[in-house]
């Protein structure tokens, strides 16, 4: 009894069309000698080619364009940016040497003001002694003034009859009389002098003292600039030192997207060359089919369509020699992280889990030793013993980079050729 695969529409929404479209020529080797007639074989061979050379949904050209688009002008926004930044940290370090520049102008300043302080406090001694010999000075010549007053104090302690009474005390005390009246305008001219001598001492002291204090403050002042323009250069050094580094990794990120949109332009060119291809291989004629092999029965025929549950890009066809020699027993397709993978013909789900390093794995029986494998889902979405139809959704492919999906088609545990069952 012949399987009979329910035919999907080929538009139907959300789902996949039966054929899936690649950019790069894979060596699909199809079994032709499995094709009834020549043209079944010959539409199976130019459904093979455009699977092989065409470009996927999500890389067709014109989104190839737009991401070209795109990597050039994030490119040249990263140049912009790193050209801005590296004059920012320029500038940045011409401001910290000129803050430098002034600490060090500051610094001088401070040497300055302390030398002046020094000379101040210097003056200050020196009006201090100076002080303490004129007062020694006015003390000594003071000293006959006070001894005459002294004298002149007992005198006038004595009463007058006594000074009367005793004899000679009226001529001493005329005599002493006339000898203070003559010196004290000599004393007093003496001492007048040193006493001009003493304010004006007194003022250099005062002027020296708070020439002192000024200059405290002017060192306190000066000090806490040199302070501040230290801290400010430092500002500027760690800003200037944070541009430049964020200015280096500006230009190596334009740099890896120049790179990233030579690459485009690389594959664009290597589209239009498959594209070309795959017109020229079109044109050719489909290749005869072979006849049975002495002794073999051919597998009942199928009717509807078998159609690829992904879209991508085409990285191993089957029977395809691996780096490692196996041999690939179906497809398998690079697609768009979280892709949305399809039942490619109508069955019952017989597996439905993750199995080692697979990813997801489904496995549809479709009736009569007819079963297909589905690989490299982040989790199926079916349940062991669900019916789907061709189309129905299986689940989604991994959300890693370049995530792939495989697909093999099994009659009785051997792999059968998929590109001549499409339709």
């Amino acid at each position: 009894m012949a399987v009979r695969l329910l035919r999907a529409p080929r538009r139907a929404s959300g789902g996949s069309p039966p054929i899936a479209i690649g950019s790069t020529v894979g060596p699909l080797r199809g079994n032709a000698a499995r094709c009834r007639t020549g043209a079944r074989g010959r539409a199976a061979l130019c459904l093979a080619l455009l699977a092989l050379v065409l470009p996927a949904q999500g890389q067709t050209l014109p989104d190839q364009r737009q991401r070209l688009a795109a990597a050039r002008r994030d490119a040249a926004l990263a140049t912009a940016r790193a050209s801005d930044l590296a004059r920012d940290a320029a500038a940045e370090r011409d401001a910290a040497d000129k803050a430098r520049a002034e600490e060090a102008a500051l610094a001088a300043r401070v040497t300055v003001a302390e030398a002046n302080l020094a000379a101040a406090r210097a003056r200050q001694a020196i009006a201090a002694q100076l002080l303490a010999d004129q007062q020694g000075r006015l003390a000594a010549q003071q000293a006959p003034v006070a001894r005459l007053l002294a004298a002149l104090t007992a005198l006038a302690r004595r009463p007058a009859l006594v000074t009367i009474a005793q004899p000679g005390s009226v001529d001493d005390l005329v005599h002493v009389r006339a000898v203070l009246g003559g010196a004290l305008p000599v004393v007093r001219a003496r001492t007048d002098a040193v006493r001009q001598a003493i304010a004006a001492t007194r003022s250099l002291q005062a002027d020296a003292a708070q020439a002192a204090a000024a200059l405290r403050q002017s060192r306190i002042r000066l000090e806490a600039d040199r302070t501040a323009l230290a801290r400010l250069e430092a500002d500027h050094r760690r800003r200037s030192q944070a541009l430049g580094r964020n200015a280096m990794s500006e230009s190596d990120r334009a740099l890896a997207l120049g790179e990233r949109a030579r690459d485009l332009i690389d594959s664009l060119d290597a589209g239009a060359i498959a594209s070309a291809t795959a017109t020229e291989l079109a044109a050719l004629p489909g290749p005869l089919p072979r006849p049975l092999a002495a002794g073999s029965v051919a597998p009942p025929p199928l009717h509807g369509v078998y159609r690829l549950p992904v879209r991508g890009r085409l990285v191993t066809g089957l029977d395809e020699l691996s780096d490692s020699g196996v041999r690939a027993r179906g497809l398998t397709f690079a697609v768009a992280p979280n892709a949305a993978v399809r039942a490619p013909a109508g069955g019952i789900v017989r597996y439905a889990r993750a199995f080692r390093g697979y990813r997801g794995i489904v496995i549809i029986d479709h009736g009569d030793g007819w079963t297909s494998l589905v690989t490299g889902l982040a989790a199926p979405q079916v349940r062991v013993g669900q019916r789907v139809a061709a189309g129905a959704p299986l689940g989604r492919a991994a959300t890693g980079e370049e995530p792939q999906v495989t697909v093999e088609l099994r009659r009785r545990g051997r792999p059968m050729d998929i590109a001549a069952l499409l339709g």
